[in-house]
């Protein structure tokens, strides 16, 4: 117990030091969505450019190609199978929301305990699911870009992904794992908002992440903020911290935020939703 107490604090002041400076150093499984961002960034870069980058890394371009042949992406048929193609038909949001799933599926195998692993591969498939309910909510009501709506759902546990690529600098970290969840949910906020501003997201996805008034409450969801708010609670994979801490009040969020309709209305759009929701889960997760 004191090892974890020890190499607690010791991560909480590399992380505090970090923010302080404005500088936090990822996890080099990132690169190549960084990479990516960037250059998709770039008004001088071409698709050309980025698809080579895409093929430098084998699970991407499989996956890129994947959900290029999507049903959801790809309603004709037309059978592709060049990155550079792929990466013309899922376009460049979801081609950024895709490297980073693939980026932290490598960081969930990255751990020494089988617990670390099963949490990080937990933590994934949420995140995986967020992303693919924002995705198939937006496209339905047709309120938010789609693309912009997934590289969204797929940011919001960030954070947690962060903390959780670094703690394998901090071994002792697992020996305690619902102290280790506790830690997350201490530094989740203050490291996720920084991850999003380093990254130079538009505005629009960043004036989603309202932690402190995350659900504005229309309904329809209009905005991006309420979208992923209620693409999360349809997920049907929890995240793993939430489950180590006992915080079980999806239900409780839920009549919540359907208070003020019709239930069925709710239940309409997560069944118009939820093969599109399928479709994208099964090319990016597969």
């Amino acid at each position: 117990m004191q090892e974890f107490e020890e190499q607690a604090q010791a991560f909480a002041s590399r992380i505090e030091e970090e923010l302080q400076e404005g500088r936090l150093n990822f996890p080099t499984a990132l690169d190549v969505s960084l990479r990516i961002k960037r250059l998709a960034d770039n008004p001088e870069s071409t698709l050309d450019e980025i698809a080579a980058v895409v093929k430098a890394e084998p699970v991407l371009s499989a996956k890129a190609v994947r959900m290029a042949n999507a049903v959801l992406l790809n309603p004709y048929g037309a059978q592709i199978t060049a990155v550079s193609d792929a990466v013309k038909r899922i376009g460049l949001s979801a081609l950024r929301c895709l490297a980073f799933a693939v980026a932290a599926e490598q960081l969930a195998q990255d751990h020494r305990s089988r617990e670390m692993r099963l949490v990080a591969s937990g933590l994934w498939m949420h995140s995986v699911d967020v992303a693919a309910w924002s995705y198939a909510f937006a496209r339905h009501l047709r309120t938010i870009n789609p693309d912009t709506a997934m590289l969204a759902g797929m940011m919001v546990d960030i954070g947690q992904f962060f903390l959780l690529a670094r703690a394998a600098d901090y071994p002792a970290l697992e020996s305690n794992m619902n102290r280790f969840a506790e830690f997350v949910s201490t530094w989740d906020e203050p490291v996720g908002r920084a991850i999003l501003e380093a990254f130079e997201l538009p505005e629009a996805i960043l004036d989603a992440f309202q932690y402190e008034d995350p659900y504005g409450g229309n309904w329809p969801p209009e905005d991006l903020g309420d979208l992923i708010f209620i693409a999360g609670l349809a997920a049907e994979t929890p995240n793993p911290f939430d489950s180590l801490q006992g915080i079980n009040n999806k239900a409780a969020l839920l009549e919540t935020c359907t208070a003020g309709i019709d239930r069925s209305k709710f239940d309409e759009l997560l069944d118009a939703a939820r093969a599109g929701r399928q479709d994208l889960l099964s090319a990016v997760a597969g």
